[in-house]
């Protein structure tokens, strides 16, 4: 049965390539994504906004980057780092809340 289904395979085996990694520093450098790392920076910066000035739109913010940061990091990167932010984005969520138990109003909100 296979041997009949091997006359009319039109895979061709002496085409196939096997895919390699092109490997050089100015594409391993622009191939490699910061978006863990930046978001990581501006979790900490709106955790600690959020903390000082009591905003809640600050903490908010904290809590999304540190979720993004979570989500996109690797497996070699630094867990220690990423679940220390997230936790002070948490932290701030919490403080602000303890802090003014008032409902957030939106900054571009003002009445």
């Amino acid at each position: 049965m296979y041997s009949s289904n091997h006359a009319t395979d039109p895979r061709r085996p002496d085409r196939e390539h096997r895919y390699k990694l092109p490997v050089s520093n100015s594409n391993a450098a622009a191939s490699e994504d910061l978006t863990p790392d930046y978001m990581n920076i501006l979790g900490m910066i709106f955790s600690m906004c959020g903390l000082m000035m009591r905003l809640k739109w600050c903490a908010w913010v904290a809590l999304y980057c540190s979720c993004i940061s979570f989500a996109n990091s690797r497996v070699n990167d630094e867990t220690k780092q990423i679940i220390s932010n997230f936790m002070l984005s948490i932290s701030a969520v919490v403080m602000s809340y303890l802090q003014n138990p008032q409902p957030m109003t939106p900054p571009w909100a003002s009445y």
